[in-house]
């Protein structure tokens, strides 16, 4: 049985991270896995699949079905969230792991001046840990997220509605 709506949509997130693997197989001249499942980068692999969804719902149910209003409700918010909430989580990632890479390359002779009233040996013990690398890739640019968009709009209009 074939569900022109799922399948077009699962499609749409598939193309995105196929090509945001590519591009990042040329730009760095290697594989990541992580790109191929990862969240950020060109285009949104999140837009491309629910606007694929969206399109698609249009497609079949048409524009004045309830189906299709709660599935652009969903798209808009999901395309939002994108690039706000999770871009700036990967902002604050960033900047995280750069405060994290000044701390562990200061010189133990300047630590006692960031930690004034502690001991030496305090001061050093505190910044002596494992930090965690943070994922800084998980939002989008406005660039991006209509990229994914326009790539999942085209794919649903591309996809055949019925496989005879």
């Amino acid at each position: 049985m074939y569900n022109y709506i799922l399948v077009t949509s699962i499609l749409g997130w598939c193309i995105a991270q196929f090509i945001k693997t590519v591009i990042n197989l040329i730009k760095y001249r290697k594989f990541s896995v992580e790109r191929l499942f990862g969240a950020g980068g060109w285009p949104s692999a999140h837009s491309a699949m629910v606007c694929s969804a969206a399109t698609a719902v249009f497609r079949v149910e048409g524009g004045q079905s309830t189906i299709f209003a709660v599935t652009c409700i969903f798209t808009l918010i999901t395309m939002y969230d994108a690039m706000g909430v999770r871009r700036a989580a990967g902002q604050h990632a960033k900047e995280i792991n750069r405060i994290n890479r000044v701390v562990e390359n200061i010189e133990q002779n300047e630590i006692p001046a960031l930690f004034s009233g502690n001991s030496p040996e305090d001061a050093v013990n505190s910044v002596e840990r494992q930090f965690v690398v943070l994922k800084e890739l998980l939002g989008h640019t406005p660039f991006e997220v209509a990229s994914g968009a326009l790539l999942g709009i085209a794919l649903a209009f591309i996809m055949p509605m019925n496989i005879v």
